[in-house]
């Protein structure tokens, strides 16, 4: 028994015989109408995303079985927002010294964690304001629990929910209108646990 197997990227609910996929698949003379058919109804959960997709094929029977991977959850989280981009916090900080060089021009110097404390605090404080750019409710943070389930190190669903809900700590997005850790600290309180059971057993 010789299996192939296909690794290819594509949209998300979207995919064609258009190449790469349809000569390759031509090639290992599989249905190719029904290969893309199966692709399209395993991803069109992620219509919009590129998905990562591997076919493995038996080159005497032509039995074949689809496995999708997933796009990362920074990715899921800004598709179910409709968000295009996340804001990003500025690395590094620079501030006028005031002080003149021979040419009359204010030098820039970095900041230095060892010098101007108190500057440096500053900026922190203005990184902790940073804008709140959507909302996730619980239920779609269960959402994507469930499409990244299989690729989560998490050992039950509680944790895996959290391992979610995690990600938005830092995108800065809020978790049914509250801080991502606030939701944490809930979920482990019990709160969620009767809807966690429900949507993931």
């Amino acid at each position: 028994m010789v299996k192939k197997k296909v690794n290819v990227l594509v949209d998300g609910g979207k995919a064609t015989p258009a190449p790469p996929l349809g000569p390759t698949l031509s090639l290992l003379k599989v249905n190719i109408g029904k290969v893309i058919q199966d692709i399209n109804e395993k991803t069109k959960d992620y219509e919009g995303m590129k998905v990562p997709v591997d076919i493995i094929i038996d080159s005497e029977t032509k039995e074949y079985i689809i496995n999708v991977g997933t796009p990362p959850v920074s990715s899921l989280i800004r598709k179910e927002l409709g968000l295009k981009k996340i804001a990003e916090e500025k690395k590094e900080e620079t501030v006028e010294s005031g002080e003149e060089s021979e040419n009359g021009e204010k030098e820039e110097v970095k900041i230095e964690e060892s010098e101007e404390t108190e500057v440096l605090e500053e900026k922190k404080e203005e990184v902790k304001e940073r804008v709140i750019v959507g909302n996730l409710t619980i239920n779609q943070a269960i959402k994507i629990t469930k499409m990244k389930r299989d690729s989560l190190l998490a050992k039950d669903n509680k944790k895996a929910l959290k391992e979610i809900i995690s990600s938005c700590v830092s995108m800065p997005i809020t978790v049914e209108g509250k801080p991502a850790k606030e939701v944490i600290k809930e979920i482990d309180e019990g709160k969620y646990d009767k809807l966690i059971k429900k949507e993931l057993g």
